[in-house]
Formats: structure tokens, C-alpha cells, sequence
């Protein structure tokens, strides 16, 4: 989620008189940190993942399934069990957002030799038995995107009213037409807010309740880090089509696939000055986007020619940057980072040592919720400099979440190795974010790609010779691809993503049993493309069809709920077998076997 500090909390009217202290202080201390690391390099490639869990509690005699509002306490378990007995403790637990959620990560990270990817899903699988150990019962930890619930209080009080959440609902034989929600208890402000035909939702609760899979990686430097920025910003999309796994809110069926919009119009914080409904009065600024949102600027020099979106900045603190030696891609960035206010503020982290602390540059980078994160390294640590993913949503299994994290990696690797460019206008890659939240997006969607990625002309990869030569200098350099050509690849006009991964792997020196486990990943990630296996939301949509006792309008009782999540848990546990899911076999690896190849 970002930072997360403890302490004794300020009131929204305290934090923001302290807003431009904040906003001073954190950009002297970004200011300490490039001086004393811009030259850092030779860095070796590091990575971890993060998993979001969700905590929920079964009812079976009454079929009913609720969250498990005990994430502190299940936390603090986990802790004293783990990292505070063994500082080399192989996984680690942090807060989420929600009471009923914690993260769970990797004790320490990978390192950068192929053998590392053969440990990912035994360390998710670990950090799935940890939790479950210390539950309760008739409690489970579940991977889930999201869950029909039902917070935070400084985003409500900045934007001066409720957010506004309206997600087209899903028009089954029996949706009533037009789909109108009513709210007994409501006190005018839904039934102004709500829209005909979509689903309503007005607290932060709705989005950053959600569950999410993130990866970060530490570059060899910090112009290596900009390079993966901007090259995996037009991934995002794509990957967050792949990954989608959150088809229902509150209680209904939804005509979307993943979370980021949700999430970005609950922590839309935005004044209405601020969102271009009322003159400019007691605000500085039109911003175009929620702080949860995609990338708004590239970073690296080859990425300058393709911003071409209006990125709002803060002038004086861009001139500051520029002043310092700071170039001007990386300035605006930041720039536009600290346009916005802190969200939060504790007493204990006001005044801070610029010079050896982050928190307050950590404060507005880690609450500006992007699709990349471009992460400086901590004051006095052996981190370098690295990007973080974000935008995928997390699977049902461990064997899904250590796939997708795979797959990202080695992206990253064959990103590096063959020097690919992916760059296409960020404006076609917003476009592209919006298309991959459609339902299935994967199977009929179009996203804008670009034709030549190695324009290099590195020829160690097969495919990509033929699709330079074949695009001449005065054609568009991107077009409208499915995913299956994008990932899969299609002659003459794309070579695929998995083709240059395979291509890659065959030039790696990679133990038997590895290049197994990843071969199966990568089938995974092949298969979900070409639609011969379902993305989770499908799959969820498909069950819920099918339910007996679902009478096609659109809504989901507390017994279809329990029986979703009831099978979720037992396809996670291994005690399911799901092959429109995940494919013949994948439980395997799970019981020591080897697992076929492609």
C-alpha cells in the first residue's frame, strides 16, 4: 500500500497546516538522497513480491461468509512468531489497509540467478500456511481481489464530500432495466450521486479494501531504474487485463473485470475546484487524475518524445529540483508527485532529520497510488535504486500469484538483455487502462502497441527481425493487438512476448527442474492469453451463472457469496481441482512432483 507509520495520528485540519512542511522537508530529503546516490551503480538485480490477504470467517450452518475484522491481532501473532524470534525469518507480515487484511512478503529478497524462480510459490505457500495456523476456527486467509463489504476519514474531509464510486452494473435476463439502487437511510446525498444502471459506492473502503499482487526490483542504477519505469508503464495494462479478478461489488455483478477504477475514485481526493467544477478559488491547481491512478510522465530520455499528456506541477518545487542539478524529466516528475497534499501525519513525524530520514518525501511518493512507483533508495541502506509493479490483481493460488510474478520478472530481464522498447504515447497507454477493466478485456479487447520493439535490431531474437524490417519509416509506430498477439505472438505481425522469453531462456544456463517450474508459468500466462483458460473474473462470473440459486438479475445472496468463497478457499488449499482455472496438473509442484513442460 505505501507507508505505513505508527504513531499518534494528527486530525485532517492539523495535518493540513502542515501540508507545505511536509512538502519542504520531503523534497530536502529527496534532495539528500540523489546527491549522495545518484552515482550508485553495479547494483545487482534484487526482487520480492507482496501478496494482500484477506481474512473471512465461514458460517456454514447458516452459509454465510464474513470478513475476519482481527488483521491487527492475526498480525501481531504472526510477527512474534516470526521475524521478532528470527531476524532470517523467511517471509515478513505488514499492515494493509483493512482490519480483515495483512501482506505478507518474502523474509528477503531474490536474487538474480534463474534458481530463485523455483522458490517463489514454496515461500507463498508458507506464508499461506503461517497465517492459517494462527487462525481460528472456521476462519480462512484468502487471495481474493475483492469482496462484497460495506473509512478513510482525511480523504472525505479534503475533498469536502463523499467520493463518488459508480460501476456499471452487468445486464443479466432478469437485471432490472433500468437498474436503480434505493437507500433507505440515505440522506440525500446517494440518490444525487448514483447513477441509473450502475452500482454505487461512497467510501475509501470499497477500493483500497481490495486485495492487489505487487513486485519491485532493484536496478543497477538509477538510469537503469527510469528505463524499466517507463519500459513496464505500458505493460501495466496489459498484465492488469491478464490478472483481472474482481468482477463484483457490493453485493452485485458488475460489468468490469478489475479493481483500479474503483480504487482510484475512492481515494479521489480532488476538490471540486481540483476537478475542474468550480473556478480556481481555494486551490492552487486542476489535476487531471485521482492520486490512484496510471503514470502521468515518463522518466528515461528515450521516453520524452511520448509525453504527451498535460502533467500539472508544482512550478516552484520544479525550479528548486532544476537548480539542484536535477534534469528535467525526473524534476517534473516529482514535481507533479508533491502537488498534492499528505493525507496523514503523525505527531511523533513532524520534525524529522532531512538528511537521514524519508518519511515526509515517503508521505506523498507512497500516496500517489501509480501503476509504476519509482522508488529512491531509504537514507543509510545497502537498497539501491528500484521501480515497483503495480498494477496486477491478486490470483486465487499460489501457483497463479508466482506465475504472474515470474513472468513480470523475467519481462524485466529480456527488457534489459535485449534492450526492447515498448515506448508508445502515454496517452494510448491511459486508453489501454481503460480497456483492460472491461469484462473480459483479455479475449475482446484491442490495446495499442507498439509494432517494432527491437529497434536495436538485436537479432539474438526470433521474430523480431522480420517485424523491424517490416515497418517502414513513415508507418505509425504502434497499432491496436489482442493480448493473444501480444503475449502469444502472431506471424508477420508481432513476435509475442512468450516467444522472446522462450528465446531468452534457451541462451540462460537453467537447471532442469527450474526451467520446468517456469515453462509452466509461462503456459499459464500463454493459456489465460489465448482465452483457453479463464482469468479469475471469468471464472468467477462462470460459477456464479451456474449457481443454483442465482436467478440471473444481477444479484449475489449471501448463500451464492459463501458458496464463491467456500470454492475459492479449496481451489487455493489444493483440495480443488479447477482446469478452466489454472490448467491439468498444477497442483504437482505442490506435492513435490514435476510438473509437464511446454
Amino acid at each position: 500500500m505505501g507507508l505505513l507509520s505508527q504513531g499518534s495520528p494528527l486530525s485532517w485540519e492539523e495535518t493540513r497546516r502542515y501540508a507545505e512542511h511536509v512538502r519542504r522537508h520531503g523534497i530536502l530529503q529527496f534532495l539528500h538522497i540523489y546527491r549522495a546516490l545518484r552515482d550508485r551503480h553495479k547494483d545487482v538485480l534484487k526482487w520480492g513480491d507482496e501478496v494482500e490477504y484477506m481474512l473471512v470467517k465461514f458460517d456454514h450452518e447458516n452459509k454465510k461468509v464474513c470478513l475476519a475484522l482481527r488483521g491487527e491481532e492475526v498480525l501481531q501473532t504472526l510477527q512474534d512468531k516470526g521475524e521478532k524470534v528470527n531476524p532470517n525469518h523467511p517471509t515478513l507480515w505488514r499492515p494493509e489497509y483493512g482490519s480483515y487484511m495483512i501482506e505478507g512478503t518474502p523474509g528477503q529478497p531474490y536474487g538474480g540467478t534463474m534458481s530463485e524462480f523455483n522458490t517463489v510459490q514454496d515461500n507463498m505457500r508458507k506464508r499461506r500456511q503461517e497465517a492459517a495456523s494462527v487462525l481460528k476456527e472456521n476462519e480462512a486467509v484468502c487471495t481474493v481481489t475483492s469482496f462484497p463489504s460495506t473509512l478513510t476519514r482525511n480523504i472525505r474531509h479534503r475533498r469536502g464530500e463523499k467520493v463518488v464510486i459508480n460501476v456499471p452494473i452487468f445486464k443479466d435476463r432478469n437485471t432490472p432495466s433500468p437498474f436503480i439502487e434505493t437507500f433507505p437511510n440515505d440522506d440525500g446525498e446517494a440518490a444525487k450521486a448514483a447513477k441509473p444502471d450502475y452500482i454505487y459506492m461512497d467510501a475509501m473502503g470499497f477500493g483500497m479494501g481490495n486485495c492487489c499482487l505487487q513486485v519491485t526490483f532493484q536496478a543497477c542504477s538509477i538510469s537503469e531504474a527510469r528505463y524499466l519505469y517507463d519500459q513496464l508503464a505500458t505493460i501495466c495494462p496489459i498484465v492488469m487485463a491478464l490478472s483481472a479478478a474482481s468482477p463484483f461489488y457490493r453485493g452485485y455483478v458488475s460489468d468490469i473485470d478489475c479493481r483500479w477504477g474503483v480504487i482510484s475514485a475512492s481515494v479521489d481526493d480532488r476538490t471540486r475546484e481540483e476537478r475542474g467544477l468550480e473556478p480556481l478559488k481555494n486551490n492552487h491547481y486542476r489535476i487531471s487524475k485521482s492520486r490512484y491512478d496510471s503514470i502521468d510522465s515518463y522518466l528515461s530520455e528515450c521516453g520524452e518524445k511520448y509525453n504527451d499528456i498535460d502533467l500539472t506541477i508544482d512550478k516552484d518545487i520544479y525550479e528548486q529540483l532544476i537548480k539542484e542539478g536535477i534534469d528535467h524529466l525526473l524534476a517534473q516528475h516529482i514535481a507533479h508527485l508533491f502537488i498534492r497534499d499528505p493525507l496523514t501525519l503523525f505527531e511523533e513525524k513532524i520534525h524529522l532529520d532531512d538528511a537521514n530520514e524519508s518519511d515526509h518525501f515517503e508521505n506523498i511518493q507512497s500516496t500517489n497510488w501509480q501503476t509504476m512507483r519509482f522508488k529512491p533508495p531509504p537514507p543509510n541502506s545497502d537498497i539501491g535504486w528500484r521501480v515497483e509493479f503495480r498494477p496486477m490483481e491478486v490470483q486465487l493460488t499460489d501457483f497463479e500469484n508466482s506465475a504472474y510474478v515470474v513472468f513480470v520478472v523475467l519481462l524485466t530481464r529480456v527488457i534489459l538483455s535485449y534492450k526492447l522498447d515498448f515506448l508508445i504515447p502515454l496517452s494510448k497507454v491511459d486508453e489501454n487502462m481503460k480497456v483492460a477493466q472491461k469484462r473480459d478485456a483479455v479475449r475482446q479487447g484491442m490495446f495499442y502497441f507498439r509494432k517494432d520493439i527491437c529497434k536495436g535490431g538485436n537479432a539474438v531474437v526470433d521474430g523480431c527481425g522480420s517485424a523491424q524490417n517490416g515497418t517502414g519509416t513513415n508507418t505509425e509506430e504502434y497499432t491496436l493487438m489482442s493480448i493473444d498477439t501480444i503475449i502469444n505472438g502472431k506471424e508477420g505481425v508481432f513476435p509475442g512476448l512468450i516467444p522472446i522469453l522462450n528465446s531468452y531462456l534457451e541462451n540462460m544456463e537453467v537447471d532442469v527442474d527450474t526451467r520446468c517450474t517456469i515453462l509452466n508459468y509461462l503456459k499459464l500466462i500463454k493459456k489465460r492469453a489465448s482465452g483457453e483458460l479463464m482469468t479469475v473474473a471469468r471464472w468467477m462470473r462462470e460459477f456464479i451463472a451456474q449457481h443454483p440459486d442465482y436467478k440471473q438479475d444481477s444479484v449475489i445472496t449471501d448463500e451464492i457469496n459463501y458458496s464463491l468463497m467456500w470454492k475459492c478457499n479449496q481451489i487455493a488449499q489444493g483440495q480443488a481441482e479447477c482446469p478452466e482455472l489454472l490448467g491439468v496438473g498444477f497442483n504437482k509442484k505442490q506435492s513435490g512432483n514435476k510438473t509437464d513442460s511446454l
